[in-house]
């Protein structure tokens, strides 16, 4: 043993994620990778950034299946797969003569390519690949590419099946962590302090991210201080939202707002309050299903962006942001794919509240006929099957300002819990809102006629009430004089709402929403 077992197990009995080469791969990717092979499918993509890990599923799916596995790169040509050592198959690096090699083997084996796809903007090359996959729909053989982005051609794509790697599970992240610590420990001091309780939260905050990620996180989490304990998970944490934060399509969300920070939506508060445990084992026990999301409509600056930020406070999930505007792209097919391992990579983070950010926006050609080819309605029905049928405690918040923009899909009973209606804020509710900003503003509410303030605001949201004391603050610095009630209405004044600028809109939202939607206030 060569260091203390950690929350009772040895983390010396593990296999090694830091040699996935060898064949290290979850059996559910072999099992469903074998499946597609047995299938006869000529062409299967695998489109990941885990190249080694994507590599030893195909080695270990080869192995399963008793096949022989040619092994393509730019550098080396075609080799054996299977066997290290051997010499490459002379002259094999450029793509078109191992393309012509392959087409001209009549046996049944697998062809692993890595980074061919770059190559198939020429045009020989792109010809020479059609033709060997045609070659492979009579013989049985298999072309598996790997690559870091989707950018098949189309007359290829017609011929590919995508295979997505799965994330790793709790009981593989385990593993995971104490590899990482056992191999750390052959070359470092490593002191290990962590209860059960504390791996286990840990691994669970792991959920979401590759394997590599995930020991990466490890390994620099260690690094620093040559120390493992219970209070490393700050240090996860912050490191996993940095990595999801450069380049992924969900964004970790501060979340400092308190539902007391929110003036008004007092039904909206009960509704939350009612679920925040509905996710226990008792709850579940009792017979309860957790709840799935909810849809926030409302004026724009009417706190619906604040209420998601609230929610995950109030619950104590981590917020994430679904950027819709990074999930569109350019090539077939990859932006549906990325909405998917989106959607999958959050039920792998569960519990978590996932936000969307003006819904109506994110999927607006969905509601009529576009010229996207589709692509908005397809993207647009992904997400409604997910929204349907997911089992993961994933709580969705979607917010939006334009009730026209939305398709009437997302609308059905069955998608969202409830569909709340934020309406501009009451005399009662606006004097609460001036309170907490000025609260936050170190000002004391006490020093102001609140009543005053809030009859002036007649017609204001909340964060044009917000801005409007932002604006007398700024006033009142600059004349070297206190804030008072009379610089703040004169801010006021001196600003017009939107309910009197987009007057026809706010009075559509608010006769829509009566009867199709729960008052939030």
């Amino acid at each position: 043993m060569l260091f203390p077992a950690v929350g009772g197990y040895d983390v010396s009995r593990t296999w090694k994620i830091s040699q996935p080469e060898k064949g290290y791969a979850a059996m559910d990717d072999i099992s469903s990778l074998q499946m597609l092979i047995k299938c006869k499918h000529p062409c299967i993509a695998i489109i990941t950034l885990e190249e080694l890990y994507a590599k030893s599923v195909v080695i270990d799916t080869a192995i399963q299946l008793t096949s022989n596995l040619l092994l393509w790169t730019v550098n080396d040509g075609l080799k054996n797969g299977l066997i290290s050592g051997e010499q490459p198959i002379e002259g094999t690096q450029n793509p078109a003569a191992a393309l012509y090699y392959l087409s001209a083997r009549e046996d049944r084996f697998i062809t692993l390519a890595l980074d061919l796809v770059e190559h198939l903007n020429e045009k020989h090359i792109l010809r020479a690949t059609r033709d060997l996959i045609n070659k492979f729909t009579i013989t049985g053989s298999t072309l598996v590419l790997i690559d870091h982005s989707d950018r098949l051609p189309q007359a290829i794509q017609n011929y590919t099946s995508y295979f997505t790697l799965s994330l790793p599970d709790e009981e593989e992240l385990e593993q995971i962590v104490r590899t990482t610590l056992r191999s750390f420990h052959q070359d470092n001091p490593l002191e290990i302090n962590v209860t059960r309780s504390g791996l286990r939260n840990i691994v669970r905050n792991l959920r979401g991210l590759t394997r590599r990620q995930a020991q990466q996180i490890i390994f620099d989490t260690i690094s620093e201080d040559h120390r493992f304990d219970n209070s490393d998970i700050n240090r996860v944490l912050a490191q996993k939202r940095q990595l999801l934060q450069t380049g992924g399509m969900l964004e970790y969300v501060e979340t400092p707002a308190e539902l007391n920070e929110i003036g008004g939506m007092r039904r909206l508060k009960s509704w939350l309050a009612k679920r925040q445990n509905a996710t226990s084992e008792k709850a579940l026990e009792f017979g309860l299903t957790p709840p799935r999301g909810v849809l926030i409509l409302g004026i724009q600056g009417a706190g619906k962006s604040l209420c998601a930020k609230a929610i995950a406070t109030a619950w104590q999930r981590p917020l994430l942001r679904l950027d819709t505007s990074s999930l569109y792209d350019r090539y077939i097919g990859e932006s549906e794919r990325r909405l998917r391992m989106s959607l999958k990579q959050a039920e792998m983070m569960a519990p978590i509240v996932m936000w969307i950010d003006e819904i109506e926006k994110a999927f607006a050609s969905a509601a009529s006929r576009s010229s996207d080819g589709g692509l908005s309605q397809r993207m647009f029905g992904t997400l409604l099957t997910w929204m349907q049928e997911h089992q993961e405690p994933v709580f969705l918040v979607a917010t939006a300002n334009d009730i026209e923009a939305l398709p009437p899909e997302l609308l059905r009973k069955g998608r969202f819990d409830e569909i709340f209606f934020v309406d501009l804020p009451t005399e009662e509710v606006r004097r609460d809102i001036f309170k907490i900003h000025l609260k936050k503003r170190k000002q004391n509410p006490d020093d102001f006629d609140l009543d005053r303030l809030a009859r002036t605001a007649d017609g204001f949201s909340g964060s044009e009430i917000e801005e409007a004391v932002i604006s007398a603050l700024h006033e009142a610095f600059s004349r070297k004089v206190p804030l008072t009630n009379d610089l703040i209405q004169e801010s006021v004044q001196n600003s017009p709402p939107l309910s009197v600028t987009m007057r026809e809109a706010v009075e559509n939202l608010r006769c829509w929403s009566k009867g199709r939607c729960v008052p939030a206030d």
